[in-house]
């Protein structure tokens, strides 16, 4: 708490002149603090897959203040850019699963010139811009292209070992082409991941944050099974990879008694749901108290201008499985949080709207 308090207290006092900074000022800033990430990518790179697990591939993938542990660099990155645009100075605290990152990035935005007290760590801190993660539906229509619903599919559901707010949870796949899409997915699973040691070239996926994530993918899997659900890949662990390995996993035939069936897995399970009508699957999508991203495959003009509109959803993918990017609005609905990240507004959460009114001046 002392930490805190101090952080805090640094970030107030230098308040007091980065406030007054120029636009100019700040944005030159910035550039150095990217400028100096770039140079030092490789050291970022090995520090996040050292203490996230992901593979050095994914590592260095091109990203841009409770932040979480699964994108420690991308999510600091994201809201202190903002904030720091709008003149804000910042008391970020990173997750205590991946605090090495944050410390790196600190560090590098004292290099990059930032005045002291600018850019803080903290071990504890409240923010009110919340994104609270997700249960992301990923809808596929008889209309859509198999071949790139299944490559979306693999993209949103395996990304970082299915460790993502964004991830789709729950497969919705029209009656028509449920076996189809079963067969090409299950395919391109078995020859396209490959779990291990995230520091080699070969490996695309690698463990799990922490043994409490592994046993609760793993208990979800469980109960699904004893209550009657079929996996048809995977379903255990990978004790001969590591104690933080959990195999990638298909299951079907799952039911609403099953936890599974609402629960946000967290974890390289894909959940394959078979359903009829259009409007039966936008009600199951929409049946959950959070909106943060959905997907769908359609090649139907009609039918993607009603589906987007129908999905309760912040963020809406439409034959396309990779959504994030630093241009676009992140953020969600209902439970998913408040406020937006990323593009022009995710600065709005740092600035408060001044009204001035002049009047009765003679000029």
């Amino acid at each position: 708490m002392a930490n805190t308090q101090l952080a805090i207290d640094a970030a107030s006092n230098a308040f007091k002149t980065f406030s007054q900074t120029t636009a100019k000022e700040r944005s030159d800033l910035l550039r150095n603090w990217y400028n100096l990430m770039v140079k030092h990518s490789e050291d970022l790179a090995q520090i996040l897959t050292k203490e996230n697990g992901k593979s050095i591939a994914e590592s260095k993938g091109v990203a841009a203040l409770i932040t979480p542990w699964n994108f420690p660099h991308a999510m600091i990155t994201r809201k202190a850019g903002a904030a720091l645009a709008a003149g804000c100075t910042c008391v970020i605290k990173p997750s205590e699963d991946t605090p090495l990152t944050a410390l790196a990035l600190a560090d590098l935005a004292e290099k990059a010139g930032f005045p002291h007290g600018t850019v803080n760590c903290a071990s504890n801190i409240k923010r009110i811009s919340l994104e609270l993660g997700g249960n992301a539906p990923f809808i596929v229509f008889d209309s859509a292209n198999m071949d790139v619903a299944v490559s979306g599919a693999m993209a949103s559901k395996f990304r970082n070992t299915g460790q993502t707010c964004v991830s789709a949870n729950r497969f919705f796949v029209q009656a028509g082409k449920f076996d189809e899409f079963i067969e090409k997915f299950l395919s391109k699973m078995k020859c396209e991941i490959k779990m291990g040691d995230g520091s080699k070239a070969d490996v695309t996926h690698g463990p799990l944050i922490k043994e409490s994530q592994l046993n609760m993918v793993h208990g979800l899997v469980t109960d699904a099974v004893q209550k009657g659900a079929k996996v048809h890949c995977g379903g255990t662990p990978l004790p001969e990879l590591g104690p933080l390995f959990y195999a990638p996993t298909l299951i079907t035939g799952v039911t609403q008694e099953m936890k599974i069936y609402s629960q946000e897995i967290f974890g390289p399970v894909a959940v394959i749901h078979k359903f009829t009508t259009e409007d039966e699957a936008i009600q199951k999508s929409n049946d959950t108290p959070v909106g943060l991203a959905g997907y769908f495959y359609s090649e139907d003009v009609s039918q993607i201008f009603r589906v987007a509109k129908k999905l309760e959803v912040g963020m809406v993918g439409v034959n396309e499985g990779l959504i994030s990017t630093a241009e676009a609005a992140f953020g969600g609905v209902k439970e998913s949080g408040i406020g937006r990240e990323g593009s022009r507004h995710g600065v709005d959460d740092f600035l408060d709207i001044k009204y001035v009114c002049l009047g009765n001046l003679k000029l």
